[in-house]
C-alpha cells in the first residue's frame, strides 16, 4: 500500500514539475511577444539599451568612427581606383584566360584579380548623409556574416577588406565567414592562413552543403554582436555604410534595415552609385523580386532626405537585423534550400507580424551582379511555394496560376511555420496588399479566362510574349509551342476586356495604328480609363476581335514556315482565327 502511494506521489510530483516548467515557458514566450509588440506600436524598448562606455578609448567622435583598418592613400592611376571602369589592353592569350574565368565564375575575375583589394570608392552620397553625425556610445555592435561557396579569391577578399576598412571599430564585433563546403583549393589552407593575419575575422566551415539560408543561420548562431548584418561575398562597402543601419535599429529594434544596393559591373568593375532617390523592393505574381520607384504616399511621410524608406520587400542579400528580433521572428525558414524566395518570405513575415522593412538612403553597398547565376537554384519553385502557402492566404492562387508546375512541388512540412504565424499573431496577406504594397495590381483571374491562349488553326501553338529584360514593351506577341509552364504564355482576359500579360509586369496587348502586328503597352493604373486600343472582344465563336482596328487575331505561317500571329480581316470560318484558353 505504501509502495503504491509512494509511486502515486512520485508521479504526481513529476506532473506538477512538468506543468510548472510549461507555465514558465509560456510566460517567457508571452513576455517576448508583448515586448516586441510594444516596440512595434511605438513604445521603444531599445531606448538606452545599447549605451556603452569606452574608458580606455578616446572620446572624440572622429576617433570613435575610426575603422578597424585604415585604407592606404588612393592611387588615381591604379586600375579600378575610385570605382572607375577598368578596360586594360589584353593579349590574345590574356583575353582567352579572361573569357575562361568569366565562363567559370560569371564575373570578370581576370580583371578583379588585377584590381586592388583595398581600392577606394568615390563617396557620392547626399551631402546630408555625409554631414550626419552619430552617437557611437548608444549604437549596438554588429557581427557581419558572409556565406560563400566556391567564391573567387579576389572578390571574397575585397568584400572582407571593404568591411574592415569602412566600419567603425567600436561597432564591428566580428566578420564571420561561412564556407558552405567549397571545393576550391585556394579556399582551404591558403584562406585560413590569410585571414589569420586579420583582426576580427572568423572562418566557419560546414560539414555538408547547406545552401545560403542554412549557411547564414550557422553563422548567426556563432555571432556575438547585438545586430546581425548579412552581406553577399562579392560586395564593396562605401564610407559610412554601417552607422545609419545600426542607428535605425537602436531607434526601433523591430526594423529590418537594408542599405542602398549599388551596382558593380561584372565585366569592368565600375561602381555605379545611386545618387538620386533609391528604388524600393516589390514582386510580381510569379514571386520574383522586382525594383520599383518610391510611391508618392511614402514620399509624403518623410520629414527629411535622410529618413529611411519603407519597402514592401527586400532583395535579400544585404540587410541588418537585431539578433534578438531575428530569433523572435523565427530567423530564416530552414525548409528552404540553396537560395531564392527566402527574401520574399522574410519580407512578408516582418510586415505581417508587426515589424518594418526599410532601406536607408545614407547606407550604400556595392554588389557585383554576375552575368548569370554562378550555380543552379533548382529549389527556387519549392521555396516560393513554401512562402505562398504560409503567408499569402487565398492570394497564392495568383502565384500558382502563373506557375502551374509549382502546384506539383513538394514544399515540405510547413506546420511549424504556420504555428509561428499564429503565435506571432500575424496579419493577413490581404492586409499586407492594402497597407504595404497598395500599388500592386491584383489580378482578377476569372475562371476560364486566364492561362495559355491556344490556337485552333495551328494546334501545337499558343500565344507567347518574350518580354525583353530592359524594354518590356519592346517586342511583338508571337506564336510558340504550348508548354503549359505559364510564364511567357500566361495571359489574363479581364472584365474590362483587356488581354493582360502580367506574369512579370502589367502589360496589355494592343494593335498600333495602321499596323497588323500585336504589341504590348503598359496597362492603365487601377480605376483609370481604359484606352480603346487595348480593348478586345473574346467572342463565343472563339474569335478575338479588336474593335479599334476592326480586325481579328489570326494565326498563320510565314514564308519560311514559322508559325506567327497578326491581325487580319475577320472570318469566323477561318480556323486560324479561332482561339481558346487551355484548361
Amino acid at each position: 500500500m505504501r509502495i503504491r502511494l509512494a509511486r502515486r506521489w512520485t508521479w504526481l510530483g513529476r506532473s506538477c514539475l512538468l506543468l510548472g516548467l510549461l507555465m514558465v515557458a509560456y510566460f517567457v514566450v508571452q513576455l517576448s511577444v508583448s515586448t516586441f509588440h510594444a516596440s512595434s506600436t511605438g513604445d521603444s524598448v531599445t531606448n538606452g539599451r545599447w549605451e556603452r562606455h569606452f574608458p580606455d578609448r578616446p572620446e572624440k567622435a572622429e576617433d570613435l568612427a575610426r575603422p578597424v583598418y585604415e585604407k592606404s592613400p588612393p592611387d588615381s592611376s591604379a586600375l579600378g581606383e575610385w570605382g572607375k571602369a577598368a578596360r586594360p589592353q589584353l593579349t590574345p592569350e590574356e583575353k582567352k584566360l579572361e573569357e575562361e574565368l568569366i565562363e567559370k565564375y560569371a564575373i570578370n575575375i581576370y580583371l578583379s584579380d588585377k584590381i586592388s583589394l583595398h581600392r577606394h570608392i568615390q563617396d557620392n552620397r547626399m551631402y546630408e548623409c555625409k554631414a550626419k553625425s552619430y552617437n557611437y556610445r548608444k549604437l549596438p555592435t554588429t557581427s557581419v556574416i558572409i556565406a560563400f561557396y566556391n567564391e573567387a579569391w579576389s572578390t571574397l577578399l575585397r568584400t572582407i577588406h571593404s568591411v574592415l576598412e569602412t566600419s567603425p571599430a567600436v561597432l564591428l564585433k566580428e566578420i564571420i565567414l561561412v564556407d558552405d563546403l567549397s571545393d576550391k583549393i585556394y579556399l582551404k589552407a591558403e584562406l585560413e592562413k590569410y585571414i589569420s593575419n586579420l583582426k576580427r575575422v572568423r572562418l566557419i566551415r560546414t560539414s555538408k552543403r547547406e545552401g545560403l539560408v542554412r549557411a547564414r543561420l550557422i553563422g548567426a548562431t556563432f555571432a556575438t554582436g547585438d545586430v546581425l548584418t548579412f552581406l553577399d561575398c562579392h560586395c564593396e562597402c562605401n564610407s559610412g555604410w554601417l552607422d545609419p543601419l545600426l542607428e535605425r535599429i537602436a531607434e526601433n529594434e523591430t526594423v529590418i534595415i537594408c542599405p542602398v544596393i549599388d551596382t558593380i559591373d561584372w565585366n569592368t568593375f565600375e561602381f555605379y552609385m545611386q545618387t538620386g532617390e533609391p528604388m524600393i523592393g516589390g514582386f510580381d505574381w510569379r514571386l520574383t523580386f522586382q525594383w520599383h520607384s518610391v510611391p508618392e504616399h511614402e514620399r509624403q511621410r518623410w520629414k527629411s532626405k535622410t529618413d529611411p524608406i519603407r519597402s514592401p520587400t527586400m532583395a535579400g542579400g544585404l540587410f541588418a537585423v537585431s539578433k534578438k528580433y531575428f530569433e523572435y521572428l523565427g530567423t530564416y525558414d530552414t525548409g528552404m534550400d540553396v537560395w531564392g524566395g527566402e527574401n520574399l518570405e522574410l519580407s512578408f513575415r516582418v510586415w505581417q507580424c508587426g515589424g518594418t522593412l526599410e532601406i536607408h538612403p545614407c547606407s550604400h553597398v556595392g554588389h557585383v551582379f554576375p552575368k548569370r547565376a554562378p550555380y543552379a537554384r533548382p529549389n527556387f519553385l519549392q521555396n516560393t511555394a513554401r512562402a505562398a502557402e504560409v503567408w499569402m492566404d487565398e492570394y497564392k492562387e495568383h502565384f500558382y496560376n502563373r506557375n502551374p508546375p509549382a502546384r506539383k512541388e513538394n514544399y515540405g512540412d510547413i506546420s511549424e511555420r504556420k504555428l509561428l504565424r499564429e503565435r506571432l499573431k500575424c496579419k493577413s496577406f490581404d492586409w499586407y496588399l492594402k497597407n504595404i504594397f497598395s500599388n500592386l495590381h491584383v489580378p482578377e483571374d476569372r475562371p476560364g479566362w486566364h492561362g495559355a491562349i491556344h490556337s485552333m488553326g495551328i494546334s501545337s501553338e499558343c500565344l507567347d510574349y518574350n518580354s525583353p529584360e530592359h524594354n518590356p514593351t519592346g517586342t511583338h506577341v508571337s506564336l510558340f509551342g504550348c508548354h503549359g509552364q505559364g510564364g511567357n504564355q500566361f495571359f489574363e482576359y479581364t472584365s474590362s476586356k483587356e488581354i493582360r500579360f502580367n506574369s512579370v509586369t502589367e502589360l496589355c496587348a494592343e494593335v498600333p495604328e495602321q499596323k497588323d502586328f500585336i504589341g504590348m503597352r503598359n496597362c492603365p493604373k487601377d480605376r483609370s480609363p481604359i484606352p480603346e486600343n487595348i480593348i478586345w472582344h473574346f467572342k463565343e465563336d472563339g474569335t478575338i476581335y479588336h474593335p479599334h482596328s476592326g480586325k481579328c487575331l489570326s494565326a498563320y505561317r510565314t514564308s519560311e514556315g514559322r508559325p506567327d500571329v497578326q491581325m487580319r480581316t475577320c472570318n469566323a470560318a477561318d480556323k486560324n482565327q479561332i482561339w481558346k484558353y487551355e484548361k
